[in-house]
């Protein structure tokens, strides 16, 4: 694994350093959009709304969209005026019991290593964790954003979990369920049900089927040949180029319903050099014939 961040953890006058870890990673299956006839891959260009131009990266700013759909445009000074911190601190604001965070507010995962010289403070900081069973509830900087975390201890690592903010949970607004007529029969056979289906978690029990169905069918069109073998993308020159192609074929299509010759495109050779000297191969051919019959008939004259 690669260290993402470095920093470190302070409660009180105490300081860990350490490094931060991802400590989970998405193995869903993932498609990409190509072509059906030919495998090449779909493409998507940065075009504005309004004008239907491309857009460079260097012309692309940040906007916030207000409630009546009006658009607040935000350059790089407002940004560095904004309370992001950079912080390479993992400040611990208090430590609360287990019980107490609803999972629900749990983001993404961090295993913390430490640093050589704080091993012990690390070591101290884990066992006060597991033997007082509660989080450490920190606030960090990650990418530039406060975010708010707790430390708490898995197979003797301390594991850093981002969390929602509060105001992110959103309330359920279709009420409670009324169980008031279910009837005690009803009631102890759902009972029964859990009992009968209880025991303890474990995650070997468990696979992503589909996961390994879609590598499965994968592997098996590769075994049958089933691959497309898509040429690289030719470069162009965007839309001036389509547009051009376009206007061409456009002009050529005029010219023949007018009964015109077809008017040649930019930068092409005329094409009226060639007929001409072929027109006068013809001529020649036909002037050959007529002074070999007059050789003969001179002849005879003699």
């Amino acid at each position: 694994m690669r260290a993402i961040w470095k920093g470190a953890v302070s409660f009180g006058l105490v300081s860990v350093p350490v490094k931060l870890y991802s400590a989970t990673e998405s193995k869903d299956i993932s498609f990409r959009q190509v072509h059906a006839k030919d495998g090449g891959r779909i493409k998507y260009q940065r075009v504005c709304s309004l004008d239907g131009e491309e857009v460079a990266y260097a012309d692309i700013a940040k906007g916030y969209e207000t409630e009546d759909g009006e658009m607040v445009i935000l350059d790089d000074a407002d940004m560095a005026d904004l309370p992001a911190a950079s912080s390479r601190e993992i400040s611990v604001e208090k430590f609360v019991p287990s019980d107490q965070i609803d999972p629900m507010l749990f983001e993404k995962s961090y295993y913390l290593e430490p640093e050589k010289t704080g091993a012990k403070p690390y070591a101290l900081l884990r066992q006060a964790l597991e033997e007082a069973d509660r989080m450490a509830l920190v606030t960090v900087s990650l990418r530039n954003r406060m975010s708010l975390a707790v430390l708490r201890v898995r197979d003797d690592v301390i594991v850093l979990q981002t969390m929602m903010w509060p105001d992110e949970i959103r309330n359920p607004d279709f009420g409670s369920v009324d169980v008031e007529d279910a009837k005690p029969a009803e009631v102890k056979m759902a009972k029964m049900l859990v009992e009968t289906l209880a025991g303890d978690f474990d995650p070997d029990e468990f696979e992503d089927d589909y996961r390994e169905a879609v590598e499965a069918l994968v592997k098996a069109k590769i075994e049958g040949g089933e691959v497309k073998h898509a040429p690289e993308a030719r470069k162009s020159g965007g839309e001036v180029v389509d547009l051009l192609a376009a206007l061409q074929r456009s002009v050529e299509a005029a010219s023949a319903a007018r009964g015109d010759a077809p008017e040649k495109a930019p930068g092409k050779a005329p094409e009226k050099a060639p007929a001409a000297k072929k027109t006068a191969k013809k001529a020649a051919a036909k002037k050959a014939p007529a002074k070999k019959t007059a050789k003969k008939t001179s002849k005879k004259a003699s």
